[in-house]
């Protein structure tokens, strides 16, 4: 096996929940300093290298990951995010479209994108230069967070370019486009759900599949310690940080209460695992092989 291919296989992770099968794929991963900004904006320098010590991580940066992920469901193939654009392979993001065959699918494959929200992360991809990335698709997309990011009204000033990239890529998609609400059905044993905050009209998505459940909660929280673990701690990912925080601890105090899988956009990958109760917060705990079983 080439290195290339072996690259691409630990980019993927497949698997049946319930009668779905549900694939993550990496777009890809950067490394990024300082920790704070963006995360821990309340922390000190001296706490935030208690935490990483803690945790067993450096405190002078972090890996940022992106992992959408994909669900066959009812005949459907439903694709939620699109990570970065397409680009070349020595580039550490923009390789979802590339690793789509090695998870058994090609664009065209793919019935349905849905979005979580419109941060570049999580758009840029939906478009191949000047073509549609995935040309069968129709798309879903929260309706508050299409309305505020087309008219700017609620959008923060740093977030000036993020609208210009939606500006571009989104709306030029209308005529392909259902609009969700907190509760619609996206397809059968697939609901969308609120948690806005860290966009303006933030979704998850919940599957329900043969008495198997998974949350594909997108960026309700951006970092297995730093955010999941101090969820009342600002970040400066979060467009509404107020609204982010009361999401990340209704979702965390959710996901586990009822023992619900979580599919992370940002969690590390597969970016597959459960949230469990810590005696005074919460912490990540990757999924294993229970996925396979």
């Amino acid at each position: 096996m080439s290195a290339k291919n072996e690259t691409y296989k630990s980019s993927i992770h497949r698997f049946t929940l319930g009668e779905a099968v549900v694939s993550t794929i990496q777009d890809g991963a950067h490394i990024r300093e300082p920790i704070n900004p963006p995360f821990a904006l309340d922390k000190s320098d001296e706490e935030i290298a208690q935490i990483a010590a803690r945790n067993n991580l450096p405190s002078h940066g972090f890996e940022s990951g992106y992992t959408p992920t994909i669900i066959r469901i009812g005949g459907q193939t439903v694709l939620f995010d699109t990570g970065f654009a397409p680009r070349g392979l020595d580039e550490a993001a923009g390789h979802l479209r590339r690793r789509l065959a090695h998870a058994g699918y090609a664009p065209e494959d793919i019935d349905i994108v849905a979005f979580t929200h419109c941060h570049p992360d999580h758009i840029l991809g939906v478009m191949d230069g000047d073509k549609p990335t995935y040309p069968n698709a129709r798309y879903v997309i929260g309706r508050k967070e299409f309305e505020a990011w087309s008219s700017g009204e609620g959008i923060p000033e740093q977030r000036a370019g993020t609208r210009d990239i939606f500006l571009k890529l989104i709306p030029p998609l209308t005529d392909r486009m259902t609009f969700l609400e907190d509760g619609d059905s996206v397809v059968s044993g697939l609901t969308a759900e609120a948690a806005f905050g860290h966009s303006p009209g933030h979704m998850m998505y919940r599957l329900e599949s043969a008495g198997k459940s998974l949350l594909v909660w997108g960026d309700v929280t951006n970092h297995f310690v730093f955010s999941l673990q101090y969820p009342n701690s600002l970040v400066g990912y979060d467009d509404d940080k107020d609204m982010a925080i009361a999401t990340r601890n209704r979702v965390l105090d959710m996901v586990a209460t009822d023992g619900l899988l979580v599919s992370g956009f940002h969690m590390p990958f597969p970016s597959l695992g459960y949230v469990e109760r810590t005696q005074d917060s919460y912490r990540w705990t990757p999924a294993s092989y229970q996925t396979r079983m």
